[in-house]
């Protein structure tokens, strides 16, 4: 049985509805060669736009023609010196008695300059941000790229800030991404498929992967849920992760989101595959599991033994934003023998004035504390840390003075929240905080039997969880001997000579290395 998701076969009637309406479709429409006809028609499309501009000029009295482009988002200054200029003033002899559309393309100066016949690839380049030109007695039109979008330059990222390795990350604009990957990967093999997505915004979305280590099934596989995307527009690359993840109802993502171009270049080396949408700065990779989402692109910039050593903080850490609230409200409510008497007279003692049971108490605490973490990020950035880190401490102390809630409960939640800020990944990091609730609840109703009920259920469910097919506990589950060398140890680089036997089979060995004794 397959593991990716079946797609259902079009019935023969829908097939020709769907034929009949392509026949209607303005792309099917060809350019008549009659300039003002051509322009008249694409001049009522624009005819409310009032970025639509046209210059209609002379190249010879024979061959009258007309410049349309959408102010604002080409050079017009390039435009210019490189399309008006070069038609106005070229020099005699230059055009044959009988010139083709090629011998006019040769008087252009500019670095990209191609060709269409449809209206609809007139319109698209206008809309693209290149110039069309219409010649008449010509059915084709002629497309001269000259666009001058507004953009942000390059930053540091800040959803994934570390001390060592690059600081520049993704920007909107998806040249300039797809750039800085080629400047990374000086290959012939490393491929950029170019698609459209979305009916009214006709977003440029490019999956990129490396010829020869990419598995094709993979592949195939995201072209396939790319492709039934139907929906009127793309905004960002989280719409399209909605649309192709395996189980979009669980809480855990099958897709990692990253804006640095060295996390994806470091991926795409594994044989996975990164979808780069035009206007997001986050590019998102496939296939994926919970230890990748676990590991920070900081990991194979340092040495590998403080590498191994903050990996096993990290799994201590996940481990204590989920369960320790839970373990609390646990010990504090049924299990009150597990604790040494000292510390079970000074627990009793701080809640004796708390009016609240345990995990009522713990309720309180954890939704300030997500409300706080929320208010911290929504005000500006100079005054949004001090608001989260004041108003953590003013609410606490104030809450145990009141005796609404004990203070080593204060300890437990803030504890989980510097734990659950460990995280390399924002998206794992909202799926422990609901699980957490879930966890407290069940701590609440049955101790620890409720916590190892908790515990199985997570685990059966990362289990049978995939990403693309892949397992999403793998290489623990199913076990690969060779790729834990990079699970919750990570060994040195010349160690490390194959690939992840799940994403880069067809392309096992990455590195030839005999480390040398000195």
């Amino acid at each position: 049985m397959s593991l990716f998701r079946k797609t259902t076969k079009l019935s023969s009637k829908k097939q020709k509805s769907q034929q009949n309406e392509n026949q209607n479709q303005p792309e099917s429409v060809l350019l008549s060669g009659h300039l003002q006809d051509d322009f008249q028609q694409i001049k009522h499309l624009f005819k409310a736009a009032g970025d639509f501009v046209y210059r209609e000029i002379e190249i010879t009295p024979k061959y009258p023609a007309v410049i349309l482009y959408l102010n604002g988002i080409i050079n017009v200054e390039r435009m210019e010196l490189h399309v008006i200029q070069p038609l106005l003033k070229h020099e005699a002899g230059l055009l044959p008695p009988y010139p083709t559309i090629d011998h006019f393309k040769a008087l252009l100066s500019a670095a990209r300059v191609t060709q269409g016949e449809t209206f609809q690839e007139a319109v698209d380049h206008i809309l693209s941000g290149s110039t069309v030109l219409l010649i008449n007695g010509f059915q084709k039109a002629i497309f001269i790229s000259e666009q001058a979008w507004e953009q942000r330059s390059i930053e540091e990222p800040a959803s994934e800030a570390i001390v060592l390795g690059p600081r520049e990350g993704f920007t909107e604009n998806v040249t300039t991404n797809i750039s800085m990957i080629r400047r990374r990967l000086k290959t012939p093999n490393l491929k950029f498929e170019m698609m459209k997505v979305g009916k009214l915004s006709n977003t440029g979305v490019v999956i990129t992967y490396l010829e020869g280590i990419a598995e094709p099934s993979i592949l195939e596989e995201v072209r396939s849920r790319i492709e039934r995307i139907e929906i009127d527009a793309i905004e960002d690359s989280g719409y399209i992760l909605e649309f192709i993840e395996d189980q979009p109802f669980s809480v855990f993502p099958q897709i990692l989101q990253t804006e640095r171009p060295d996390r994806v270049v470091g991926n795409l080396l594994e044989g996975r595959i990164a979808i780069i949408v035009d206007n997001s700065p986050f590019a998102l990779i496939v296939p994926v599991t919970f230890f990748q989402m676990m590991n920070s692109p900081e990991d194979y910039y340092g040495r590998f033994i403080m590498t191994t050593f903050i990996r096993f903080i990290r799994y201590l850490f996940l481990i204590v934003a989920l369960l320790f609230p839970s373990i609390y409200i646990a010990v504090t409510t049924f299990h009150h023998e597990l604790l040494p008497t000292n510390l079970i007279f000074s627990v009793a003692a701080s809640r004796e004035k708390v009016p609240f049971p345990a995990v009522i108490e713990a309720l309180l605490m954890e939704i300030t504390f997500e409300a706080l973490r929320e208010a911290g990020l929504r005000l500006p950035r100079p005054i949004g840390s001090t608001v989260s880190i004041v108003g953590a401490l003013v609410v606490g102390q104030a809450a145990v003075e009141a005796g609404i809630v004990s203070a080593p409960l204060v300890i437990v939640v803030a504890t989980t929240g510097i734990a659950s800020f460990m995280f390399p990944s924002y998206p794992l990091t909202g799926a422990i905080r609901l699980l957490r609730f879930f966890m407290i609840f069940l701590a609440a109703t049955l101790g620890f039997y409720g916590i190892f009920l908790g515990v199985f259920f997570i685990l059966v469910h990362l289990v049978q969880l995939r990403s693309f097919g892949v397992p999403y506990l793998a290489p623990l589950a199913p076990f690969h001997f060779n790729n834990v060398k990079d699970l919750l140890i990570r060994v040195p680089w010349w160690m490390m000579n194959e690939r992840p036997q799940e994403t880069g089979k067809t392309n096992l060995k990455r590195l030839r290395y005999r480390r040398r004794k000195y």
